[in-house]
């Protein structure tokens, strides 16, 4: 078990690297840093002070180094535009990007496990082509639509939520939340059911495949012929052997949740990471998207981790290839 960790904790550390090189390459091919942090009166001797003062006329290995070292202790240097500490600005949005990711998630799994289940009990039934049919559509329509028509229609026509913003936010212990407050609650609706949209297509159409494999195996034949009861059969027995590799994809998604909810966040003007991320790509404010992409590099590291460790715990065949040096 610890020979498998720590393989995966050294793996770990060089995507971080290999990452990180990306990252500390943008400081290097977008623009000149120095460009960026002062106007058009500051003298060329001034230039060179503050360029001498910050390091950059350093080797590049040198300055890789430093920027590393100073990444994995969570100092991303300064923004250009804020002029802040950018692992300030990314706390102070973290809070609203994960709250979106979590709510979306449960969201998925709340609705796609029960429709995903019954889809694979009731494969012919009108109900079931009803959902496979409305997951084809989830699927198929690009994310910006489901939240420019969620608007439309319940925040322009209907009126039942806002079109934008977090609402109220309550601070508990440096971590703002919504999720005390009703105009939260509402703010965050509406983003977090067009996010979950396609996560929840995802994890039913899984479940139902899961579930149509499972029920037709030997097990579930022969527990039938000891006339143990259907539900106890699909509940007890299919459905835990149908969730296994459910929950490795659920791991894996969540990552791609707090990644790509850039486009959501866009469209609801959700002020979290995703948002930050891309007015420092409109005003090539090179430390916030460096440190954006570490961030959330580090997360599908974590991620992966976890999932990966949780794999080895209930698989046999991992441990037994971990003994004889395979994995």
């Amino acid at each position: 078990m610890l020979r498998f960790i720590a393989k995966r904790l050294a793996q770990s550390v060089l995507v971080m690297l290999f990452v990180g090189a990306i990252a500390f390459a943008l400081f290097q091919f977008v623009g000149d840093p120095i460009n960026q942090m002062v106007g058009q009166d500051t003298s060329q001797a001034e230039r060179d002070e503050l360029r001498e003062r910050l390091g950059l006329n350093d080797p590049l290995p040198i300055q890789f180094m430093r920027f590393a070292s100073n990444a994995a202790v969570g100092d991303f240097g300064f923004s250009y535009q804020h002029k802040r500490a950018v692992s300030e600005l990314m706390l102070e949005r973290m809070p609203a990007t994960l709250e979106l990711a979590g709510l979306a998630m449960v969201i998925a799994l709340v609705i796609g496990i029960p429709m995903g289940v019954y889809t694979g009990l009731h494969r012919h039934g009108w109900l079931s082509k009803s959902f496979m049919t409305l997951s084809l559509i989830g699927v198929s329509l690009p994310t910006f639509l489901i939240g420019i028509l969620f608007i439309y229609f319940f925040a322009v026509i209907l009126g039942w939520f806002p079109s934008f913003g977090r609402g109220d936010i309550v601070d508990v212990g440096g971590w703002t939340t919504g999720f005390l407050t009703v105009s939260g609650w509402k703010a965050i609706i509406l983003p977090a059911t067009t996010l979950a949209l396609f996560q929840m297509t995802l994890v039913m159409r899984l479940v139902r495949a899961e579930m149509l494999e499972v029920m037709a195996t030997d097990y579930i034949k022969f527990a039938r012929a000891r006339g143990i009861v259907s539900r106890a059969i699909q509940f007890s027995h299919a459905l835990k052997n149908t969730l296994v590799p459910v929950i490795t994809i659920i791991g894996l998604q969540l990552g791609t949740l707090i990644a790509f909810a850039i486009i959501t966040e866009t469209v609801f003007q959700w002020p979290g990471m995703g948002r930050l991320f891309l007015q420092a790509i409109q005003t090539v404010d090179i430390p916030i998207m460096s440190a954006y992409l570490v961030m959330i590099a580090f997360f599908f590291v974590v991620i992966n981790l976890i999932v990966d460790i949780l794999y080895y715990v209930v698989d046999p065949r991992l441990r037994a290839d971990s003994s004889k040096g395979r994995v």
